[in-house]
């Protein structure tokens, strides 16, 4: 049997519940529960072991649903032989690695917003996936920033790396400290869609979410980058052609936040050998309507387009022309062959510029003339224009 749907009143209770009951044959769970009290039923019923059971999905959609928490001794009776594919969505389960010891045959791991009192180490979901090596897709996406490794457990990983062998697809949301904890201490050569998303923090110092990349063989075939800035976050993606890709973001609202963080992330994320293979650089507004500060200062820009020193293509969106502009201003004398020292061309999307932005832009071009390194500026429409395409 599969068991299937939305479970939010009593109405909906008693068929589901009666599937329930016969645990060795069922096959499939999918299901959305939209009431804590609900959610309590389902987890008293799924006790006893299920032996058959290769897919399971619970989504616990009430806030209210935190205070019921999976007990890993007694859950599908504390083992799930069977289980191929695994996703759990707002359940406080902070003994799921242990159950997790018993699936040896997981394909598919998904653990969405998984609240505080669902927290555990990083240790222990290293030492899950060094059993579990028939993984092919992980998600791991925290509520909030509270979830954080211990300063000192770092004094206790294991020497060992563990491999992930069939590894593809890896998504991530939390703090930047949890991350580097777990990256360093597993590899994954097959790895090409990597997703990672960092709750806001003064500082990103990730030396091992760069060396993870760095043994990758996937992301060194990459030779653009895209910049995209949201409303609430910014992000940063190196995509190919084939839909694979490498993608950062930062959940942040302020222009200033955002261009901070983002300079961070790339100098501290990224490789440095990465950052030289980039020839072409993207820089869009994700959002319709995205509101942008007058006030940001020429040397953020600067500051984050200086590690790019192979750019030979610039691309602009409309919305950041009268924002760049000014800070391309400055790379005139000296500073030519300091920030783009290997640009060639700027495209700018919408109509021609004009007024201060023309002035800038001539500043620019007249500037790199001088010094022998002229550059073209042309216009580019963004919808006849695919990123990652060849």
């Amino acid at each position: 049997m599969v068991i299937n749907g939305e479970y939010y009143s009593k109405s909906s209770v008693d068929n589901i519940m009666a599937m329930l009951k016969h645990n060795d044959r069922v096959r499939g769970i999918n299901l959305r529960v939209l009431s804590s009290s609900l959610s309590e039923n389902i987890m008293t019923a799924m006790q006893e072991p299920f032996p058959i059971l290769t897919s399971l999905r619970l989504c616990f959609a009430d806030k209210t649903t935190s205070a019921v928490t999976a007990d890993h001794d007694s859950f599908l009776g504390g083992s799930a032989p069977s289980l191929r594919s695994l996703s759990l969505e707002g359940i406080p389960f902070p003994g799921l690695p242990a159950l997790l010891l018993t699936a040896t045959h997981l394909v598919r791991l998904t653990l969405s917003n998984i609240p505080h009192s669902g927290y555990f180490s990083p240790i222990s979901i290293v030492t899950c996936l060094s059993t579990l090596p028939g993984l092919e897709s992980l998600l791991l996406k925290f509520e909030s920033p509270q979830s954080r490794p211990d300063c000192d457990w770092r004094l206790h990983l294991p020497q060992k790396r563990s491999l992930l062998p069939a590894l593809t697809s890896f998504m991530f949301k939390g703090i930047c400290e949890y991350l580097e904890d777990l990256v360093a201490r597993i590899d994954a050569p097959r790895l090409v869609d990597f997703h990672v998303t960092f709750f806001n923090e003064l500082t990103f110092d990730t030396p091992e979410l760069a060396r993870f990349i760095e043994c990758t063989p996937t992301f060194k075939q990459q030779d653009e980058a895209c910049v995209e800035f949201y409303d609430s976050c910014v992000s940063v993606t190196l995509p190919q052609a084939n839909s694979h890709r490498l993608h950062l973001r930062v959940s942040c609202r302020p222009s200033d936040w955002q261009l901070g963080s983002l300079a961070q992330v790339c100098t501290s994320s990224f490789p440095r050998d990465l950052i030289l293979r980039v020839e072409r650089l993207y820089i869009l507004d994700g959002s319709f309507g995205l509101h942008w500060q007058d006030d940001i200062d020429k040397s953020q820009w600067l500051e984050f387009l200086q590690p790019f020193t192979c750019i030979k293509d610039l691309y602009l969106s409309w919305k950041f022309v009268p924002h760049i502009a000014p800070a391309l201003q400055e790379l005139v004398g000296e500073r030519v062959a300091e920030v783009l020292p290997a640009l060639q061309s700027i495209f700018w999307e919408g109509l021609n510029p004009s007024g201060p932005v023309k002035d800038a832009l001539d500043k620019l071009t007249d500037a790199r003339q001088r010094s022998n390194q002229p550059i073209a500026v042309s216009h580019w429409d963004r919808a006849g224009h695919v990123v990652g395409g060849r």
